[in-house]
């Protein structure tokens, strides 16, 4: 061999990680970059009982982080951020299932902090929320995070502490299996997608209640009608009068957002390596604040093997739309050629970010075109016109009383009829007449791309669900918001408004319907548990943890609520929990009150749900 080629050589893992260092050394990148992240990584090792100094990957029963204040720059936008261990993002932790690991965290910063372990089911009082279930760590203080590791997967953590996460404070957690792993593959890497901006989360919450589309520059004009572009001129008057926006898809955009792999954005062209040959195993999760990505590698089948850190039956696919909060486990088989463009773009296309997977350094698959943007439709909206008389020409005037066929439908935006349980007010500006289950629909923009996109309904579970039991009730809970105003809450009531917990009995089994009265998508995140699916025949559907709830849509999924304690449910748009889109859920046992553990109360305002 005339020259070094980590690619092709065998990475043991000290070799692995002293490769990696050196790689991103060159590059001039090790400042706040943990060494798994840095560009020419050759992949993440297996657990071991000793961390190594400088590697970025944290091992062992022990394990200290320490959070403080950092700058950061990427594409040409720098601004403060806050960062674990003097990087972002931040150490990756990876232990082994069936251990006990205690995780000191120490707090630098001027304001409370915490750190919530996403997707791992821990004690309640160690699941990181201020408020909910400890009382967060105050500045100078250290909290001692200790709990068993009872399953295996890919998760994330993050801190539950006001905006703390949308400026840096996230990082990954690889859980080994206690025996063999059956998705063993020859190398892994790990992709944390995320967006970033100059502009602080709570001055993007300032302008967007001046102005709900602040950040939107992509709405419909006069020259794309008059080129015949997007809606005809009669949808576009129809959506003004209900003062609806058909390109209102993301709240917060490429217009200040950078986006990122590993903390790298398209110019910095983060790059993992493979060798001809090799099965690559991608650990991907999505730690935005407020982005959906929609991941592909163009000429790469992606074969998905777990989500949200649960084995599924591989199914083979060409895009995935990854929901904030949600992770996904990729096997690919790169094969003969060079590189490959590894993209990730945000759902409204106003920017994406494009990483690389090469046999080498130096190589830059070609930067795909951004992807023309969605325009939402009637289905988003709730109004599903399938098999329904439309009236004349097919569309219809919503003007006028809904014609014979639509008898029995709701055509109004806000009938308070179609859901008795939400409180009506000035948060509430639409109700979704005739909401529609949409696991098998594609996601939003993906409609019609020509190629295989991956639905929630062709996932199904590799191992059989624990827990066969029929759910013995049921509970509606509707996502609301009044999106001009830009207020966000669960049935109609903010958190800041304090409403009661939804609660549970320790160890029932319930079926929890999910209504989304909004356009926008809502990746809907339960702590403590994992729940299944209500998508095709029982027996092995998915278990996750988060699921994304389409816009005009419904979701069902059967929870056992098996993890005693106080839980917060909520969506993980960032921007939309601390609006008010929250909720505890409690579970007692049977002959224990209801109300939420005492000494929580009075720490409300840290949740980051205090903005109504």
């Amino acid at each position: 061999m005339s020259k070094f080629d980590p690619a092709a050589a065998p990475i043991p893992r000290r070799r692995l990680l002293a490769m990696g260092g050196a790689l991103a050394g060159s590059l001039g990148v090790a400042g706040l970059f943990p060494a798994w992240a840095r560009s020419g990584t050759a992949g993440i090792a297996h657990a071991s009982p000793h961390a190594t100094a400088g590697s970025g990957v944290l091992s062992g029963a022990a394990i200290a982080l320490r959070i403080g204040e950092s700058h950061f720059a990427t594409g040409g936008r720098s601004s403060h951020a806050v960062t674990v261990n003097g990087t972002l993002p931040a150490p990756l932790l990876r232990l082994r299932e069936g251990q006990t690991v205690r995780i000191a965290v120490t707090n630098t910063l001027a304001e409370q902090t915490s750190i919530h372990w996403h997707g791992l089911l821990v004690p309640f009082h160690m699941d990181g929320v201020p408020g909910v279930s400890f009382p967060g760590i105050d500045p100078g203080e250290t909290f001692t995070y200790e709990f068993p590791l009872t399953h295996s997967g890919t998760f994330w953590y993050h801190s539950h502490s006001g905006m703390q996460e949308a400026v840096g404070l996230y990082g990954p957690i690889v859980i080994d299996p206690a025996g063999p792993d059956p998705l063993a593959c020859e190398r892994e890497h790990v992709l944390v997608l995320s967006d970033w901006s100059p502009i602080h989360p709570h001055e993007q919450m300032r302008r967007l209640k001046m102005m709900s589309g602040y950040f939107n520059r992509q709405k419909q004009d006069l020259a794309g009608l008059l080129a015949g572009k997007d809606q005809s001129l009669a949808d576009r008057l129809a959506w003004g009068q209900m003062r609806m926006d058909a390109t209102d898809i993301s709240d917060v955009t490429g217009t200040t957002y950078s986006f990122l792999v590993n903390g790298h954005g398209t110019a910095e062209n983060w790059t993992g390596l493979f060798a001809p040959g090799e099965r690559v195993r991608l650990r991907v999760i999505n730690a935005s604040s407020m982005t959906n990505f929609n991941f592909r590698i163009p000429g790469l089948p992606l074969k998905v093997v777990a989500a949200d850190g649960n084995p599924v039956q591989p199914v083979e696919t060409d895009e995935v739309q990854i929901a904030i909060a949600e992770t996904y486990d990729f096997i690919v088989e790169p094969g003969e050629v060079e590189s490959y463009a590894i993209v990730a773009e945000a759902l409204d296309r106003s920017g994406q970010v494009r990483a690389t997977l090469a046999r080498r350094m130096g190589l830059a698959a070609a930067v795909p075109e951004i992807r023309r943007r969605p325009v939402l439709t009637m289905r988003d909206m709730g109004m599903d016109m399938s098999g329904m008389d439309m009236g004349q020409d097919g569309e219809i005037d919503l003007s006028k009383p809904a014609n014979e066929s639509m008898a029995g439908h709701s055509m109004k935006m806000r009938d308070p009829a179609v859901a008795p349980t939400v409180k009506m007010g000035p948060g509430v500006a639409t109700l979704s007449p005739m909401p529609v289950d949409r696991l098998a629909d594609r996601p939003t923009g993906l409609e019609d791309v020509d190629h295989r996109v991956l639905t929630y309904a062709e996932l199904r579970a590799r191992d059989p669900n624990p827990d066969p039991r029929v759910p013995s009730r049921q509970i509606d809970v509707h996502l609301t918001a009044n999106m001009e105003r830009y207020m966000w809450s669960m049935d109609g009531t903010a958190m800041s408004e304090n409403p009661d917990p939804i609660p549970f009995r320790l160890g029932e089994r319930v079926r929890v319907n999910l209504v989304n009265d909004t356009m926008m998508p809502h990746p809907i995140h339960l702590h403590g548990h994992f729940f299944e699916l209500v998508s095709g025949e029982p027996g092995n559907r998915p278990r996750k943890h988060t699921v994304n709830v389409l816009p005009g849509g419904k979701v069902s999924f059967d929870l056992t609520a098996d993890g005693e304690g106080d839980w917060a449910f909520h969506c993980h748009m960032l921007l939309h929990m601390h609006a008010g889109m929250m909720r505890v859920v409690t579970v007692r046992r049977d002959g224990e009150p209801e109300e939420r553990h005492s000494g929580h109360e009075g720490h409300q305002g840290h949740m980051g749900a205090g903005e109504g």
